[in-house]
């Protein structure tokens, strides 16, 4: 078997040839970093690797397949974690020229979680700085671009990690999601990507604005997301907001099919402005649904559109990044997370209680439409992939991400499970994504429906990052 083959498997396939001797965990990173070498300079997905620690965990693994004692079904399984993360022994700059590049010196819970359960490190993915916009460039690094095209954007702020999965630079991705950071590149970039519950995949140290912050995987399927979830989705006491009550196996319920599900289907959540094309890819994504044996029903959830409760949330969010700051770091952010910043200033105490009220609303009102329907559908994202070097698409008219990425943020803000499921291409050849969410803890659920859907219209996967047509 060439390290070629080994490059494109999933985490399943590998743990099989490990087991049987077939492959080694150093082959398979071998073959990682193959990729890597292959496709990252023209996509910029990883921002640091670390070769020699990947190799010699590596080995350690193949001693313990060897010896018939895997620490985990993941042991040997190459992994990357987001930038804002913190690995021990990497830097972890988060995408800002205010932080240090010195290397960590402890691991954050999902860095400690898969280095016990014998997963491969290989280096950090981009982000946008702090993760503060939905699209992946910085100072410190530049733009990751899109594989599908890499004149356009892969979203973000997981945009680094989701083009590492959609190159398979490696087989397992850490992504982080306060306002669709995970959905949004999955959607981009033709990848699965899934927000647990809030709680049950520990973070720390916490975000500036820690209620909104999901961790969760970015993977090619979803059993392999379900594997990278059996690792990371467990109980860490560091984090203030872990709770307790994960599923035993994250995948206990994929293989069960959906005939007895009621699927809410809404296009638009009432208030979305959704490009024609994203919008059939999705509509037939629901009729494919009801053929795969769910009930499936157009509805109006009745919500209105929370965008201004986030802002305030998030530019809140970015005070607080520019007020810990000095003066001469100050001049070092991202333009925009200062914009952002300077516009929460002018917000006052109780401002900020009215959004926490209606965001107590809206969280209520999302409950309430799931116990009528057990998951609720929409597109991803609004729009297709757009030009780099943008925070919004050209010549749109917006002033920001959050109002092409409005299917997206509702979820943090009621802190459901949600995810992006790859569902075709736009004329243009572009990825579209279509979003399940569930009720609190009914994660198990969400990943039942994803993996029926992907398991009946398979994804495609770009060979090698495309430049575009002139």
């Amino acid at each position: 078997m060439s390290d070629s083959d080994l490059g494109l498997m999933d985490a399943g396939r590998l743990s099989a040839l490990f087991l049987s001797g077939e492959a080694s965990p150093l082959e398979a990173t071998q073959a990682a970093f193959q990729r890597i070498d292959r496709f990252n300079d023209a996509v910029n997905a990883y921002v640091y690797l670390d070769r020699e620690g990947a190799e010699a965990a590596a080995r350690a693994s193949t001693r313990r397949w060897q010896q018939g004692q895997p620490l985990s079904p993941i042991d040997g399984v190459p992994v990357s974690l987001k930038d804002l993360t913190e690995v021990a022994g990497m830097p972890a700059r988060q995408g800002s020229l205010t932080v240090p590049d010195t290397p960590c010196r402890r691991d954050a819970p999902p860095a400690r979680m898969l280095r016990e359960a014998g997963a491969v490190i290989l280096g950090k993915t981009n982000s946008s700085e702090f993760g503060w916009k939905a699209v992946t460039d910085n100072r410190v690094f530049g733009a990751t671009a899109n594989p599908w095209d890499t004149r356009l954007t892969p979203g973000g702020s997981s945009g680094g990690a989701a083009v590492a999965a959609a190159l398979n630079m490696g087989v397992l991705h850490q992504g982080g999601d306060s306002g669709g950071s995970i959905r949004i590149p999955a959607a981009f970039t033709g990848v699965f990507g899934f927000k647990p519950t809030f709680g049950w995949t520990p973070q720390w140290p916490p975000s500036k604005e820690p209620t909104l912050s999901h961790l969760g995987p970015l993977t090619r399927s979803v059993a392999d997301a379900a594997r990278m979830l059996n690792v990371m989705g467990r109980y860490d006491f560091r984090d203030p907001y872990a709770v307790r009550g994960q599923p035993e196996d994250w995948g206990m319920e994929l293989h069960q099919g959906l005939r007895g599900l009621r699927i809410a289907y809404s296009p638009d959540l009432g208030y979305a402005q959704v490009d024609a094309q994203v919008a059939e890819r999705v509509r037939e994504a629901a009729h494919r649904l009801t053929l795969l044996g769910a009930e499936v029903e157009e509805v109006d959830p009745e919500i209105d559109s929370p965008l201004d409760t986030f802002q305030k949330l998030w530019f809140t969010a970015s005070l607080v990044v520019w007020e810990e700051l000095d003066e001469r770091q100050r001049e070092l952010l991202d333009p925009g997370l200062v914009a952002d910043a300077r516009r929460a200033e002018a917000w006052r105490a109780v401002d900020l209680f009215h959004a926490l009220t209606e965001r107590a609303r809206l969280t209520e009102r999302l409950e309430h439409f799931n116990q009528r329907y057990h998951l609720l559908m929409t597109p991803s994202v609004a729009i297709e992939p757009f030009a780099l070097h943008h925070t919004v698409p050209p010549g749109s008219g917006m002033r920001d991400w959050e109002e092409w990425a409005s299917f997206s943020y509702p979820f943090n803000l009621s802190q459901q499970p949600a995810a992006s499921v790859p569902c075709g291409f736009t004329d243009a050849g572009l990825p579209v994504g279509f979003q399940l969410a569930g009720g609190k803890h009914d994660d198990a659920r969400v990943l039942r429906v994803c993996h029926a859907f992907m398991a009946a219209y398979p994804p495609r996967f770009p060979d090698c990052p495309d430049p575009g047509r002139p």
